[in-house]
């Protein structure tokens, strides 16, 4: 098997007092799909803030594609290019079209020509079932909308992996599926995805594996249909009884 493109090696990170990840080991590779499941405050977030540097870790190791990003002094702007994040919360401008939104990074930081990045973001619209409303300012546009703008965002950026933290968290349910269904495309076309989630269907349908979390620990991981069909540790059956009633 080829080195995985993403490894984590005895991840920890404390807030005071509060130790919220506490040695988290994981390979990831090229095209995989990982869900990362458990209850608020098991760590899902801030693994992923630590994987692409937002929130730098006590003790440990990233390592993409064999560096090491987690060494203090590293210019973290190239490594944030490689590997994407969205978020809940949408962090659109108000004041600025959908495409404008797109349009900042590449043209700010990729430093790309006007009419190429114009041309690319615009594809990634058409792409998405967006095309109609790239003029449209987020207030215009519905929950779902925007969190698919937020993924085109960050897909604009052309990232080699990409990280989703509770995505459809916020929206109404009737609007989940219209983002999720973005998640199955870029399934199929083969991008490689961290994604803490709650959409327990989701995860049993489309992970590669699935890691639950608790306490700042992966407690058990495996094939979607062995973690939510024969589930070895305790921890893990007390919470799939409680999400799955």
């Amino acid at each position: 098997m080829p080195e995985a493109k993403l490894i984590l090696r005895g991840l920890h990170k404390s807030f005071g007092d509060n130790d919220v990840l506490r040695g988290i080991d994981m390979e990831v590779q090229a095209g995989e799909m990982i869900c990362l499941i458990g209850a608020s405050g098991s760590g899902k977030s801030t693994l992923l803030r630590c994987i692409n540097q937002l929130e730098p870790i006590d003790d440990g190791a990233v390592l993409l594609e064999g560096q090491d990003i987690s060494e203090p002094g590293l210019d973290l702007g190239p490594v944030r290019r490689r590997i994407g994040i969205v978020f809940q919360s949408y962090n659109l401008f108000p004041h600025m079209s959908a495409l404008e939104n797109v349009l900042l990074a590449p043209r700010r930081v990729l430093q790309e020509a006007p009419a190429a990045s114009r041309a690319r973001v615009e594809a990634l619209f058409a792409r998405f079932g967006l095309g109609e409303h790239m003029e449209k300012f987020p207030d215009q546009l519905s929950g779902g909308q925007q969190q698919r703008v937020a993924v085109i965002r960050a897909l604009a950026m052309r990232p080699e992996i990409m990280l989703f933290d509770e995505i459809t968290a916020a929206l109404d349910p009737e609007l989940v599926g219209e983002v999720l269904s973005v998640l199955r495309q870029l399934r199929e076309e083969g991008m490689t995805m961290i994604l803490a989630t709650h959409e327990m269907g989701f995860a049993r349908e489309l992970a590669d594996r699935v890691c639950f979390m608790d306490g700042g620990v992966i407690v058990e991981e495996g094939r979607p249909e062995a973690i939510f069909t024969a589930p070895q540790m305790a921890r893990t059956q007390a919470f799939l009884r409680s999400v799955l009633r």
